[in-house]
């Protein structure tokens, strides 16, 4: 069965937060520590739930006071933040188990998405699992997750890896562990290194493979590259990026799984409206095939006619 909602503690003093210029009254928490998933981007992507624990928890902890702060302001929460990062942590952490072990609440979040995914904050938690104190999920916005589902490629089974490393060598390492793997594979990188995280994963997993470039997610920039590593490796080999990035690879066998009939007819269906380009490059995308290969197939289905159409 599972927990009931958090309720309201009797003696505490009800605070309130603003939404769409009425002021809400936020109900006080149960001692716990709440992970608190805040949006990734775009501000509008924060919960109800989430605002209602921001707003009652007796200590807010983040990892950027500043950061956090932009938040708070845009939907009128009063509370102070308080540093929890990993420089931090091990003074931070055992100040924040002690408020929980004096009956307060206490929320965490990080800059942007949902606490404990490649940031300090699975250590707060383990310490407080350690003593025996509630740890409850507020869920909410998660980079891996839009991008995923954004990418078009498989989600049935995935795993999410983190940062690779910086070094050629040990990033190409990581990825040679990675690359028999039958799930998706999602990585954040950084604008800079993607470049050459790209062509070391089409060195390594193969150019064929199908994989997505998933740039600023939420904001008004966003992006999906989608195609074989191989093409994407040449097209960021040559653009300069900016902003936060996550790399979805398709999991291994995954260009091989669509039937060559499937493919001619995907081919043929995309080719009523498209040009023969077009078409092929639409048709890669979905498949992680490529592109010259299921251009010269479409060529040969239509009898050679290489006639471009709107």
């Amino acid at each position: 069965m599972s927990e009931p909602d958090h309720e309201p503690v009797a003696g505490k003093a009800a605070k309130t937060y603003r939404l769409h210029n009425a002021s809400i009254p936020a109900r006080p928490l149960e001692p716990a520590l709440y992970l608190v998933a805040t949006p990734i981007g775009n501000l509008g992507d924060i919960t109800l739930r989430a605002l209602e624990v921001l707003a009652g928890a007796d200590v807010l902890a983040c990892e950027d006071t500043r950061v956090t702060r932009v938040l708070l302001d845009r939907f009128g929460i009063a509370g102070r933040p308080h540093p929890y990062h990993e420089h931090n942590a091990s003074e931070a952490g055992p100040k924040l188990i002690a408020a929980l072990r004096e009956g307060r609440s206490v929320a965490l979040v990080s800059d942007a998405g949902t606490p404990l995914v490649s940031d300090p904050g699975y250590r707060l938690a383990q310490l407080a699992l350690a003593e025996g104190l509630r740890v409850v999920p507020i869920p909410g916005a998660s980079a891996p997750l839009a991008a995923l589902v954004g990418s078009g490629l498989p989600n049935d089974s995935f795993l999410f890896a983190g940062f690779l490393p910086a070094k050629d060598k040990a990033r190409r390492d990581r990825l040679g562990e990675l690359a028999s793997l039958p799930a998706t594979l999602i990585f954040f990188e950084s604008p800079h290194r993607i470049a050459s995280t790209l062509k070391a994963a089409a060195d390594v997993f193969g150019r064929d493979r199908p994989a997505a470039v998933c740039r600023e997610l939420t904001k008004a920039y966003e992006e999906f590259s989608r195609g074989p590593l191989g093409d994407l490796a040449e097209a960021f080999a040559e653009r300069s990026v900016k902003g936060e990035i996550v790399l979805v690879v398709g999991p291994a066998g995954a260009a091989a799984h669509t039937a060559p009939a499937d493919v001619d007819a995907m081919l043929l269906a995309e080719a009523r409206t498209l040009s023969t380009g077009k078409a092929a490059a639409e048709v890669a995308r979905i498949t992680g095939l490529p592109r010259k290969e299921l251009y010269q197939r479409l060529l040969e289905l239509r009898g050679g006619d290489g006639g471009e159409r709107a």
